[in-house]
């Protein structure tokens, strides 16, 4: 066996409470995973839902580097089951890595599967293309540009802001490579909407909603780049706020409606909820104080760490505790130069920041970082963080939610292995296989 494989069944055997699927998901999503030729899409024009590129590259190269995965977009998720580790099935955001032990392939009769160090470790299911991205809004925009759907479709995901004002060395998250993503698709010729009209979002959702027949979207979510001035001549709270209130009067109550914005003060979170938002994602990105000065030095300049987490548990007031779900970005923790060296220091002071949270109701979630090779912490840590570090995390996770006797939040669909259909970490498929309810 390779050393991977070795790597990966010695992490199973030391957290057997960790689902097996979770640890494999997990690696994939920090390391990434290569495709041959036969595993790719047809675009827009195949049989198989292509990556969407939906905010961020998600991608371990630049789009000149990723071969015929440029050209060709592999799907934008895959599922994983069966194989010699007998895996449930588990969704999986695709990252591209052309250089991973990963690599997903079709055997000699045409189906797909996953291997690792050559060998067969699961099946491969790719998503099919959905109805409603084989039509085009009025002006010829597609869906999939407008507003694509990941989670196995269940989330609509609306970029509606596809760049970030903090902007440049000096403001720009260390980890983020939001305005390089826009760069690098507008400099391939692809179409990248900047800021999407409010008019075209709404006709790409009653084309999702008339053909979309078996309801399989079930959240929305309202995003992009922060704005520390305007756009259009709207604040942050008035510019996201009005494609909601948008949304909320065309479709009432069609799907749940969420927003990730910076941590706002009260009246302008206030503003959100009056606009029909349902959940709020004032997301806190790492916990530890240097950290978050040093990787946030935007936010740390308009806002302040302090003053960044008094507004999230101020937003608990306006949209209640359960609703508001900040995000943190696992496993910038360990960046070298300047984070943790330890895995036990990382999980510490990660762990620190959950049960702060969750003392007050508040349940973040986390996105497992993809050290993005534009980025100045994605080109000095081309390997991203020890994969032990993922799997502990989710270790802490579920005890600590466990510890403040809470469930899984709103908004992500089913928990549990084998249900959970979030895609951008393992937080859902770790936890326990109870309903959930929405809201």
């Amino acid at each position: 066996m390779g050393s991977r494989t070795v790597l990966v069944e010695d992490l199973m055997e030391r957290f057997p409470h960790v689902p097996r699927e979770a640890v494999f998901k997990e690696d994939l999503l920090r390391g990434g995973v290569a495709f041959d030729p036969s595993a790719l899409s047809d675009n827009e024009g195949g049989e198989v839902k292509p990556k969407s590129y939906f905010i961020f590259s998600f991608d371990h190269g630049t789009l000149p580097e990723l071969g015929e995965a440029a050209l060709r977009r592999p799907p934008e998720e895959i599922i994983l089951t069966g194989g010699p580790y007998d895996l449930r099935r588990t969704v999986v955001s695709v990252r591209v890595n052309p250089a991973s032990p990963y690599r997903v392939a079709a055997d000699d009769e045409g189906l797909l599967g996953l291997y690792l160090d050559g060998k067969r470790i699961a099946d491969v299911g790719v998503p099919p293309m959905p109805e409603y991205y084989r039509h085009t809004l009025s002006n010829g925009k597609s869906v999939m540009e407008v507003a694509p759907t990941i989670q196995w479709g269940y989330l609509i995901y609306l970029t509606v802001f596809r760049v970030c004002q903090y902007f440049g060395a000096k403001e720009e998250c260390q980890y983020c490579d939001i305005n390089h993503n826009w760069r690098q698709h507008k400099a391939a010729g692809r179409p990248y909407t900047g800021v999407k009209d409010v008019e075209e979002v709404l006709e790409a959702l009653e084309i999702i909603d008339r053909y979309d027949t078996a309801k399989a979207s079930t959240a929305y979510t309202l995003t992009g780049g922060a704005i520390t001035k305007t756009v259009a001549g709207r604040d942050e709270a008035d510019f996201y706020g009005q494609y909601a209130k948008a949304i909320e009067e065309r479709f009432p109550g069609r799907w749940i409606g969420k927003v990730v914005a910076q941590a706002l003060p009260k009246a302008d979170v206030q503003r959100f909820k009056d606009y029909g938002v349902q959940i709020y994602h004032p997301n806190f990105e790492v916990w530890d104080r240097r950290l978050f000065e040093l990787y946030c030095p935007g936010k740390e300049r308009y806002v302040g760490r302090d003053e960044w987490h008094r507004r999230i548990l101020d937003s608990a007031e306006v949209f209640g505790a359960r609703n508001v779900i900040p995000n943190f970005v696992a496993g910038v923790e360990m960046a070298e130069p300047f984070g943790f060296t330890t895995v036990d220091e990382a999980i510490a002071s990660t762990t620190e920041g959950l049960r702060f949270f969750m003392s007050h109701g508040i349940t973040p979630r986390f996105t497992t970082w993809c050290p993005e090779p534009t980025t100045p912490l994605g080109k000095a840590n081309p390997q991203g963080a020890p994969l032990e570090y993922h799997i502990r995390l989710l270790e802490a996770y579920r005890a600590t939610m466990d510890d403040f006797g809470l469930s899984s939040p709103p908004g992500y669909g089913p928990p549990g292995p084998g249900r959970a259909v979030f895609s951008v970490s393992s937080f859902m498929d770790s936890l326990p296989a109870r309903d959930a309810v929405e809201v």
